[in-house]
């Protein structure tokens, strides 16, 4: 059977292998080993584009900045706006890992 237009499995071993990974230096091997160059760099360029869309930064702007064809970024944009939220869930989490930003007299107190 060609797997060309099926889906992928959400169920597949792959995604709780990745899960098992303890850090980002274990994580970035990983993938080395797994994807080719040009799809690391792809990855790599979506989710940054991701993220700046997720800033509210303009296409042209993102275009500019990480060399995204805009067919890259209105496809991830559409991933941001209808998809299954994953992308801006990631950022949350990210963005809670993050140490607060305190001012100097809330850090006196």
């Amino acid at each position: 059977m060609n797997n060309r237009n099926k889906r992928s499995n959400p169920d597949h071993e792959l995604y709780r292998a990745i899960l098992k990974l303890e850090n980002p230096e274990e994580c970035y091997r990983f993938f080395v080993d797994l994807c080719t160059v040009s799809e690391l760099k792809a990855m790599e360029q979506r989710y940054e584009v991701a993220k700046l869309l997720n800033q509210g930064m303009i296409y042209n702007d993102i275009l500019e900045q990480t060399g995204a064809s805009s067919a890259t970024i209105s496809r991830v944009n559409r991933s941001l706006n209808y998809g299954t939220d994953t992308y801006r869930a990631l950022f949350e989490r990210l963005k809670a890992d993050e140490p607060s930003q305190k001012s100097p007299a809330e850090e006196q107190a």
